[in-house]
Formats: structure tokens, sequence, C-alpha cells
């Protein structure tokens, strides 16, 4: 991408490696509470969201799952907007105070059972703050990571924000695994649930000391001119079919996310009548792959282009996510579970590899922080984080428990049209408006 940064030379090596792990910190608090959340749907709906019926129950949990993420594109804009201002640094650690309070609220608030109507409030104020933080946490550690990548490997670096979040569904399965061999389930159902929310708030201070240490990217120094916030609002208005366009690309990532770590989970349990020991670890090795395929994906479109990657990944799922789960819910078996999660983990994380960097580069560069958050977070609120839901409703409704592949493929659909919009013209992006600056001419 054009601009300022583009003569700023990026930080040595070593600083750079150690600036990927104080970025990517962050990223591990929010999907370790996010997975946690998922996996311990049908506790949390007996603790907060009684009912006599065990879906109902579940679709509140999921509900409020998903509530919490529609304050993503509010944070996107509020946040997103103090980043592109203030700088990628300060911005990074208001959003991991916020997501902490979040946290903690979760860990500690009591019972339904004990505290009535307030416990369910409560937990949902808790998922909103966190909703608030998560609509630009993705987006600032993305476009941090772009901006100090070095040439010709902006797909390689940006991928490692997704990378370091399986880090945090791995050691979250660990955690639930050994909580599962070690108490009856009953115990865990009761309160055991808690104890990984517990290891999340430990860590919180580490997790503040590293983001304090993290320095300045040199390509936002460089900039000679930082938007007011009225001015990122307006660059972002004027800039709305690219912002959509950004979403459109986005879904995909999101909901195959979504269905692989958080929904797992409860459709092995649930669904297919699996063990949660089965269903912990499928899971955690879904998350070993989508560690290694994210900087897979980022390093081939980096020699090959983005377009191919896209198109190639999203055509796959669209032919391949309804016929697989067919297959496995025939008859379901740890060994096909795991196949079938393995094969969406590779179209995951091929795909976010890609993704992210394609993202940071189709959105005006003074404004990259929010068009970035905010494509995503409408990917990520209305589509990525409704996936638990939306599964559970077409299994529901419809008798088949194969249904969540149609939500796949639509989302593969999407994924689609946008990219041959985007690189249409021999790859070339659609143009991009910055009335902070000079207008832009495309990537």
């Amino acid at each position: 991408m054009a601009g300022p940064a583009a003569s700023t030379n990026p930080p040595a090596l070593k600083s750079r490696i150690g600036a990927i792990l104080r970025a990517t910190s962050g990223n591990f608090l929010e999907q370790f509470d996010f997975f946690l959340f998922g996996f311990y749907a049908a506790a949390i709906g007996k603790a907060f969201f009684p009912s006599t019926n065990e879906t109902a129950s579940l679709l509140n949990t999921f509900g409020v799952f998903w509530l919490g993420a529609l304050m993503r594109p509010v944070g996107a804009i509020v946040l997103g907007a103090y980043i592109d201002r203030i700088g990628r640094r300060q911005g990074l650690i208001v959003t991991l105070g916020i997501m902490a309070i979040g946290t903690v609220v979760i860990a500690f608030c009591p019972s339904y059972a004990t505290i009535g109507i307030a416990a369910p409030v409560i937990v949902l104020i808790g998922r909103l703050l966190q909703g608030f933080s998560a609509g630009v946490e993705l987006g600032g550690v993305s476009v941090y990571l772009s901006e100090i990548s070095t040439p010709g490997n902006r797909g390689f670096y940006t991928s490692f924000q997704s990378s370091s979040q399986q880090v945090a569904i791995f050691v979250a399965s660990i955690l639930g695994y050994i909580l599962s061999e070690m108490m009856p389930a009953d115990t865990v159902a009761s309160w055991g649930w808690r104890i990984p929310f517990f290891v999340g708030c430990l860590i919180i201070p580490l997790i503040f000391f590293l983001r304090r240490t993290l320095e300045e990217t040199p390509a936002f120094l460089a900039m000679k001119k930082h938007p007011t916030a009225s001015e990122v609002f307006a660059s972002a208005l004027a800039n709305w079919r690219i912002v959509i366009l950004g979403m459109m690309i986005a879904i995909l990532t999101t909901t195959t996310f979504y269905f692989v770590t958080v929904y797992t989970p409860t459709f092995g349990k649930t669904v297919l009548k699996l063990s949660t020991q089965d269903a912990l670890l499928v899971t955690l090795l879904v998350a070993v792959t989508n560690f290694i395929w994210n900087p897979v994906g980022g390093a081939l479109s980096d020699r090959i282009g983005r377009k191919p990657v896209l198109i190639g990944i999203a055509a796959l799922s669209l032919l391949t996510a309804y016929p697989a789960l067919s297959w496995l819910v025939a008859a379901p078996t740890f060994g096909k579970l795991l196949a079938v999660e393995m094969m969406f983990s590779f179209y995951f994380g091929m795909y976010s590899g890609t993704m992210l960097g394609a993202l940071v580069e189709i959105v005006p560069a003074h404004v990259r922080t929010t068009c970035f958050s905010l494509a995503f977070a409408l990917a990520a609120a209305l589509f990525g984080t409704f996936t638990p839901f939306a599964s559970t409703w077409l299994i529901d409704h419809t008798g088949n428990k194969a249904a969540p592949g149609a939500w796949l493929m639509f989302a593969a659909v999407l994924g689609i049209i946008a990219a041959l919009i985007v690189y249409r013209g021999g790859g070339k992006t659609v143009p991009t408006y910055d009335p902070v600056a000079e207008p832009a001419t495309g990537h």
C-alpha cells in the first residue's frame, strides 16, 4: 500500500518478533473467554438462563453470546477512531482493559438461583463489554502486524493475529479436558466450569505487562497527519462500499471459525452424542491445525496473490460443507468428527491467513483500523458469532443434523461474490476514498 509508511524501514527482526508476541497477547484473552463461553454453554445456560427445555436454555445462552457480538461494530467505530487518532499501542492497551472487565464479570457473577434476574443481566453486561472491546481488538492487532511486516510478507505477518487465537483454544481445551477427567460431569456443570474463567482472570496482569511494553509502529509515527474522530467517521462513511465488501469476504472466516471452535464441542456432545472428552480432543487438535494453516495461507497469498486463495477455498467449502456434515451425522464417530473438523480447519486457516492481509490492503491507510475493524466486526456480529445460534436453530427446526452445512455454504457464496468484485480487472482492488488525505487509487 502506498503512503507515508512506505518509506519507513520496519523494526529489526528481534523487535518484530517481540512485537508480534506483545500485540497478539490480547487475542489470547479474547478467544480464551469466547471459547469457554461456547464450550460451557449448557452449564452457563443452567446457571444464568434456567429453563425446563434444554434447547431453549441453550438458545438463550447462544443468544447472549450473539448479543455481545452485536457490540462489535460499535466498538469498531468508537475504539477504531481512537486507535487511528491516538496510536496502535495506546489503543490496544485500552481494548485489553475493557475486555478484562468483561472476563472478570462473567467469572464471578453469582447464579440465577442466588440473585435471580440480576444474574443474566450482569452476564449480558459482561458480554456487551467483551463485544465492544473485541470489535477493534482483531483489527487493531492485524493493522499493527501489517505495519511492522517486511516487504512482500504482509499476509504472513497478519496471519499471526488469527494463529495467536488458536493458542487460546488449545489451552482452554486442555483445561476443559483436565476438568472433565478430574471432576464428575455434574460437578463441572454445577460450578467446575468457572475454574477456566478464573484462570483467565489470573493471566490478565501478565497480558497487561506485555501490552504496556509494546512499541508504536513506525508506519503510524511516520504519518504526517492523524485524523480526528469526525474525519475518521467521515472516511468510514465515504468508504461504505469497501467496508461491506470486506465484511462479505470475512464472513466465511468468522462462520467457519465459530463452527469449528465454539460450536463443535456443543455439536459433538448434544447433537452427535459423543463424549465430552472426544469433543474436547477434536477441538484441541483443530486449534493445532488452525495455528499451522493460518501462516501457510498468508504466505501462499503473498506468493500467488489473495484472489486465487480466497476464491479457491471458498469454492471448496461451497462444494463440500453440507456433504461432509451429512456423512458425519449419518453414523457419528470420533474419527469421522475429527476428519470433518480437520477439513474445515484447513479451509479456515488458509482462508483466514489470506483474508487478514487482503482486508488490510483494501481499506484507506489513514483510517485503516476503523474500516478494517468495522468490516470484520460486522462479519463476526451478524454471521460469525451467530453461527452457534443459527446451527442450533436450524437443527431444531429442520430435524436435519447436517443443516449447519447450509449456513457455511451461504457464507462461501458471499465470499466468492465479494472477492470477484474486489479483485476484478486483473486482480486490482476497487478504489477507496480517503477524505482525510489524498484519494486512494486501489491496491
